[in-house]
């Protein structure tokens, strides 16, 4: 009886460190996904207009993000940046001249904005918390990578700077840059949305930036979390259930202790 009881705390134990252990690498997962900023989507088709969200995690825990930086890429200028108004943020902007000017639209531009800068007016971003900020960007380019140097503030004096940039796809490293990776648009598409215009662009590409909000991160953690869950269930009824079950050997024994005393 007390080794089967003893037998019934072990498996009770082990199916216990077996859901902490799930549980805990669930918990872990949207922390490692949302660990730095990125752009939002991380694809997007090139030669047209596009609004992507800088997605900006806070990562202390005794204070908040009060101000984002993103810097554009000097090496290919661009055109037309919009903003929209962020609620609790104040947004503002910085241009340069280019030595190079750039056509849109048949025009010839000479000054882009070359900064965008969200200042918070209330809390900003607090510990546990992410907040997206959106951009409409274009033209873009036909295909190739748009590397955006970010600056994270927070209201205890600290600056991080989100950019460094690995010549190994495999590294990450600390502190990566934000990338926008543009790939190049589908036969007959590209011609069309440059006509269309900026605001046509920004609406074909509106439901695009709203839907990376379910990227598959969340949803992994959902579903790993359910399979955890009735996995952890069904272990556990598991054990119940043999610890239930009599011992087969225990009566045969006193049937025999029974017969040599009898004799």
């Amino acid at each position: 009886m007390f080794q089967h009881s003893s037998v019934r705390r072990r498996i009770l134990a082990r199916v216990g460190i077996g859901i902490g252990a799930t549980v805990a690498a669930i918990l872990a997962l949207p922390g490692i996904a949302q660990a730095h900023v990125t752009v939002q989507p991380g694809t997007v088709e090139g030669g047209g207009f596009s609004v992507v969200a800088f997605r900006v995690p806070n990562e202390r825990d005794d204070a908040s993000t009060t101000q984002l930086r993103v810097t554009l890429p000097k090496d290919q200028p661009i055109g037309s940046v919009q903003t929209t108004p962020v609620p609790g943020w104040k947004v503002s902007t910085a241009t340069r001249h280019l030595d190079k000017p750039i056509e849109m639209f048949g025009e010839q531009l000479d000054t882009v904005v070359s900064e965008v800068t969200w200042t918070a007016t209330a809390g900003g971003i607090r510990p546990g918390q992410f907040q997206d900020f959106n951009l409409s960007l274009g033209q873009l380019p036909e295909s190739g990578d748009l590397v955006f140097n970010t600056l994270q503030t927070y209201s205890s004096g600290e600056k991080v700077n989100w950019n460094q940039v690995s010549a190994d796809p495999s590294v990450e490293p600390e502190h990566p840059a934000p990338i926008l990776t543009i790939t190049p648009a589908a036969a007959g598409e590209g011609s069309a949305a440059t006509d269309k215009g900026t605001q046509t662009g920004q609406d074909e590409q509106v439901s695009s930036a709203a839907q990376s909000d379910n990227v598959p991160g969340s949803t992994l953690a959902l579903i790993l979390s359910g399979v955890a869950l009735v996995l952890s269930v069904f272990a556990v009824v598991l054990a119940w259930r043999r610890s239930r079950r009599p011992a087969p050997a225990a009566e045969p024994a006193s049937a025999a202790i029974r017969e040599d005393v009898n004799v």
